[in-house]
């Protein structure tokens, strides 16, 4: 129990790192949740501070799932573990998202999910992430709205882990499958918001803030707590 222990703690922690928070601070002085649509993603961090930052601070959040779920999941302190290497992998990934989303950094207001997420999936079902990818990028290309194309990405996962990580007999890992269907869970609920303000017409499309040191008018601005920030940004 001490090693799961460890591993969950460790990936919580790597997750929580509030990559887009210490960027906008370096960069330009700021809380990035007080800027653009109030999110610490990567899509709020281009919004207002380019495209450069942004590609950095999404490459580093879904490194943050891919440490986890990679590396840290192999540690051990006396007796391994008492769970099954892939499902070690899953709690381990799933916790970096956790951290990622509920910061123990930034008072627990942290991102969406969806950059640690890709991180923590891509060494353990690649075929589905890929598919959730290819939905991810499709969405966004076709109505560029981030949060259609994060929420369509996160339903076709669980659908992918079933169709394709089906074993010699025909079944799916039940853990894998349980496992994408909470993180798409998750997904959903972190973008609970955006889904409101897509019924109601009002989800911004994905560009650069044009109004003066990146804030949104009056009218536009969003909460800013915890996981519930506009934009549907990972």
């Amino acid at each position: 129990m001490t090693s799961l222990i460890v591993v969950l703690l460790l990936s919580y922690l790597a997750g929580s790192i509030p990559t887009s928070i210490v960027a906008g601070r370096l960069l330009a002085g700021i809380d990035i949740r007080t800027r653009g649509s109030g999110n610490a993603g990567a899509t709020n961090v281009y919004r207002v501070l380019g495209i450069g930052p942004a590609i950095a601070v999404a490459v580093v959040d879904v490194a943050k799932g891919a440490v986890a779920a990679l590396l840290i999941s192999r540690i051990q302190i006396g007796m391994p573990a008492p769970v099954d290497p892939v499902l070690l992998r899953l709690l381990a990934g799933g916790a970096a998202v956790v951290g990622h989303v509920w910061t123990i950094f930034a008072g627990f207001r942290g991102g969406k999910g969806v950059a640690t997420a890709i991180g923590a999936l891509g060494g353990i079902t690649p075929a589905a992430l890929a598919c959730s990818v290819a939905v991810w990028i499709t969405l966004l290309l076709s109505v560029r709205i981030m949060s259609v194309a994060s929420l369509g990405a996160a339903v076709v996962l669980p659908i992918g882990v079933w169709i394709l990580e089906r074993g010699p007999e025909g079944g799916t890992p039940r853990d894998m499958l349980w496992f994408t269907s909470a993180l798409a869970l998750l997904i959903v609920f972190t973008h609970r918001r955006n889904i409101v303000r897509l019924f109601r017409g009002e989800e911004p499309r994905l560009g650069r803030d044009r109004t003066p040191e990146g804030k949104q008018p009056e009218n536009e601005l969003l909460e800013t707590t915890g996981a519930e920030g506009g934009g549907g940004e990972p």
